[in-house]
């Protein structure tokens, strides 16, 4: 009976490792296509894909998504609103379209305008695939993946920037330039940044290293080289405090908590914007929620 009981634990032990073991390779192994994601055909609901990368190769996976903001919600944008959506619906009905670079002040509404383009034109055949800054280097293969889908994508790269010295800036440049420009028509960019030209502008970058540039020139017009690749930028700019203030009962009456005092709304929000040290679409609704649930609860 010991010597059966010794085996059993080393049984147990080894069995473990193996379980171990075999959890360990099966994270390494490249996403599979799922069944409703054929190579050709209809791509499955929800209209909204990340892109991943393996060892194996990338894949397409599905994201749950939430049409949440709409169009309407967006205010303090509506002259960028108006040239993205014109943008948009060029490129849905196979016309002339350009990629889109939105930058601008954290938190007014970058991210949340590109999204609500896809809830409201999804039913017209609009995707999105989310790609992130390094995996725009497999620009090639997700247009190879998506080739016959009848969907048209935007390739959505949210908080795009670059070092100074990183070498995907210039392999992008030339993706733009390349293997993208040539692609169909089913495909268009959108990117978002905190900064215009998606390099960090110090005194080094703007004046040389300090070796002295005999034509600094050469270097101001090779850092705005790839955001001029994006035929339309959209700047998104600070809001204003009555700004702020619209926004903020826009969203009190969409959570159903219209009905406050609103003089001493307004001075709380105001008090909310500057403990955190900013006036935004963001922190409006963040204050609105707050309120709202307060509100909701006495």
């Amino acid at each position: 009976m010991p010597e059966q009981k010794e085996l059993l634990t080393k049984g147990i032990a080894l069995l473990e490792k193996a379980v171990g073991v075999l959890s360990r390779i099966e994270a390494r192994l490249p996403v599979p296509l799922r069944d409703d994601m054929p190579a050709g055909g209809d791509p499955p609901e929800p209209p909204v894909y990340r892109w991943a990368r393996g060892k194996a190769g990338g894949r397409l996976r599905p994201v749950p998504f939430r049409p949440g903001v709409k169009l309407e919600d967006l205010l303090g944008i509506d002259r960028q609103k108006e040239i993205l959506v014109r943008n948009t619906e060029q490129f849905i009905h196979g016309v002339e379209a350009n990629n889109v670079l939105l930058w601008g002040a954290r938190g007014t509404g970058k991210s949340s305008l590109i999204r609500a383009l896809v809830a409201r034109y999804a039913e017209a055949g609009l995707s999105l695939i989310e790609v992130g800054g390094e995996a725009l280097r497999d620009l090639p293969e997700i247009v190879e993946q998506t080739r016959h889908w009848p969907h048209r994508f935007i390739l959505f790269c949210d908080d795009l920037a670059f070092e100074a010295r990183d070498s995907g800036f210039s392999e992008l440049k030339a993706l733009l330039d390349g293997a993208f420009s040539t692609a169909s028509d089913q495909f268009v960019i959108y990117a978002t940044s905190n900064r215009r030209h998606l390099l960090p502008e110090t005194v080094e970058t703007v004046l040389g290293d300090g070796a002295g540039e005999l034509h600094p020139e050469e270097g101001v017009d090779e850092r705005i080289s790839l955001s001029e690749r994006f035929g339309l930028w959209l700047p998104f700019y600070p809001f204003s405090q009555e700004t702020y203030l619209e926004i903020v009962f826009h969203w009190l009456e969409v959570f159903g908590a219209g009905d406050v005092n609103r003089e001493a709304t307004r001075a709380e929000a105001l008090r909310w914007a500057l403990h955190r040290g900013s006036r935004s679409g963001r922190t409006a609704w963040q204050f609105a929620r707050d309120a709202a649930g307060r509100l909701k609860l006495t």
